[in-house]
């Protein structure tokens, strides 16, 4: 039975790690602000797939608004 709580612990702790170093990688009061979100673009014609998508995400048209 300690062996369970053993496996508990473990990822409990290895939860708190991730969660911490996820707040580290979180800008504070002190850095600089985030940059402005990324405008969409106004496609001239039909969005190919290759092109980025108009949506603003960043992703290429097949990965994110033109998967069926």
């Amino acid at each position: 039975m300690a062996r369970k709580s053993d496996d508990s612990d473990q990822r409990y702790h290895k939860r708190r790690e991730r969660e911490e170093a996820h707040r580290k990688m979180l800008p504070g009061e002190d850095d600089a602000p985030l940059p402005p979100p990324v405008e969409p673009i106004q496609g001239e014609g039909k969005t190919k797939r290759n092109d980025p998508c108009p949506c603003g995400s960043g992703k290429k048209y097949k990965q994110c608004c033109g998967k069926k």
